[in-house]
């Protein structure tokens, strides 16, 4: 007898193959048949006639290490149809910590939820403390090359020496011991911006050595764009591991088109025999803290030394004239302007959620730079802005890219308390169903089959995992249930804590946690390692 049995389904099965209908049988947490099972009994039902039934998704580049703390149910995500994520990206995991730079650890991290309290140091601490509420879906951690780095040396704003690049090495493999599945850098963001190339190589090659990847919000991603690329290309080739180009974009408008050059460099290292991938969201615009407006110098030392800094005339002015003129050439004004940047979470200045910079300036009689530096000093350092600086075209040509897979770069989120709070980026409520119904349905970028695979098989190879990201026997049963003429994101910048429409059942580890539409309460999710 089936534990579940899903019904008269199109079957997408993430191969990329076109689908077929069939009925799927699980029992526990596996696919036992695919077929016709009519004759087949089975504890519960659940019945998907006209409606398609895929892998269930992986969100390869996502932040949730932080909101499913207080978010077991990773409700903005399961609704999405999401089973799987992949966390710890740009450069920042909750561990390893150490006691001698554990202030600088918390300072750094921008969101502070109950529980998450840093008792641990190791990676493997961190993963058992996690692990004992559960979740509604499947977690697969990274190891972040800046919480490394403040691990060894806080916001030492220098190549380490000797002992701390050898301190970061056997963290990184004693993590990847404990069940992470690689690297990952965020090489625009202090510590990981302090670092050089043979720095991270000789970090990723211990990864590599492990059999983990890297994945890498590169150091550019407007006017050193194709360098960034190349670098990420390099530290492949030479740590000798796989490389993931995370949220691949060119921003600013004087650098839009060269997401084609920098897929014309993932398709050469490809041709070369380096495995190189990369991701993207389906969205035109992007979204970080507000303090990377600064330029990195400015946090040396932590998030504190960087507070008291900006209380200096002197400082702010150099900051001024630093954007205006910046090294690559390439002001922010020119790249983005203030009007294009709004603001998305700033918990003690509520009156300047969802305005733009240009606009909070106005209000308050000062230059938009001045508000901006206000702001960052109000939040600690902890404030979002969104930034509206990305080319439709470029958005579209990565997405129809066969060595693309689909990332969220947003966290699980709720509609209430306070995962319900700001405005923050609609990617963590719509990109999944932004992809099937937007592009997919709609504009025809990407057949069905395809865009499921991008979501599914894709990233499933790119993680080595082979039970998982497509529907066969034997395989894990992580299912979505949707309905492929509706779905569709709803989610926007104003109103970004709305669900989506269109996804009526996910299934994970073979139990129900989407029923119709609601949640289940069921938190069957389980931490993935590859031991």
């Amino acid at each position: 007898m089936l534990d579940l049995k899903i019904e008269g389904a199109q079957v997408i099965d993430g191969t990329g193959a076109p689908g077929s209908r069939a009925d799927v049988g699980i029992r526990d947490d596996v696919i036992v048949a695919v077929g016709d099972l009519s004759g087949e009994s089975a504890g519960s039902s659940l019945w998907a006639a006209g409606r398609a039934l895929a892998p269930g998704f992986i969100d390869m580049h996502s932040h949730s290490d932080w909101r499913l703390w207080e978010n077991r149910r990773a409700e903005s995500k399961i609704r999405q149809g999401v089973t799987t994520e992949v966390v710890g990206n740009c450069g920042f995991s909750p561990a390893p910590a150490s006691r001698e730079f554990l202030q600088e650890l918390r300072g750094f991290a921008l969101y502070l939820p109950r529980g998450m309290d840093f008792r641990w140091q190791s990676v493997g601490e961190y993963l058992k403390a996690f692990d004992a509420e559960g979740t509604a879906l499947n977690v697969m951690q990274l190891v972040g090359h800046g919480t490394l780095r403040i691990a060894a040396m806080g916001f030492a704003r220098r190549a380490p020496d000797r002992k701390e690049l050898a301190r970061m090495q056997r963290l990184m493999a004693d993590a990847m011991e404990d069940g992470a599945w690689g690297l990952s850098t965020g090489l625009i963001y202090a510590p990981g911006s302090y670092a050089s190339t043979e720095e991270i190589v000789e970090i990723a090659r211990v990864a590599g050595r492990h059999r983990g990847f890297y994945a890498s919000h590169i150091r550019g991603e407007g006017a050193t764009l194709l360098d960034a690329v190349g670098e990420a290309i390099r530290v492949g080739r030479e740590g000798e591991l796989s490389v993931q180009v995370s949220h691949i974009k060119a921003a600013g408008r004087p650098n839009w088109g060269k997401v084609a050059d920098a897929l014309a460099l993932i398709d050469a290292a490809r041709a070369e025999g380096l495995d190189v991938m990369a991701d993207v969201y389906p969205y035109t615009a992007s979204s970080t803290t507000l303090r990377t407006l600064l330029p990195d110098w400015a946090l040396e030392g932590g998030v504190e030394a960087m507070l008291q800094r900006l209380h200096t005339p002197e400082v702010r002015e150099r900051i001024r004239r630093e954007l205006e003129a910046p090294v690559t050439g390439q002001s922010l004004l020119d790249r983005v302007g203030w009007e294009n940047i709004m603001l998305a979470s700033c918990p003690q200045r509520k009156d300047a959620e969802g305005k733009r910079l240009s606009e909070v300036g106005a209000e308050r009689g000062m230059d938009p730079l001045d508000a901006a530096l206000e702001l960052i000093v109000d939040e600690a350092g902890r404030g979002y802005m969104i930034l509206f600086q990305l080319d439709e075209a470029d958005l579209r040509r990565a997405l129809a890219h066969p060595a693309v897979m689909i990332g969220s770069d947003g966290s699980s989120l709720a509609p209430y308390g306070a995962l319900g709070a700001g405005k923050p980026h609609p990617r963590s409520y719509g990109t999944f169903p932004r992809v099937l119904g937007e592009y997919a349905r709609e504009q025809r970028i990407l057949g069905l089959p395809e865009a499921v695979h991008k979501m599914t098989g894709l990233p499933a190879k790119r993680l080595q995992l082979r039970d998982r990201g497509v529907i066969r026997v034997g395989a894990k049963a992580d299912l979505v249930v949707f309905d492929p003429r509706r779905i569709a994101d709803q989610a926007t910048y104003d109103e970004p804590h709305r669900y989506p429409v269109g996804i009526e059942h996910v299934v994970v580890n073979g139990s129900i946690v989407v029923k119709d539409g609601a949640h289940t309460g069921s938190l069957p999710g389980k931490l993935l390692t590859p031991l």
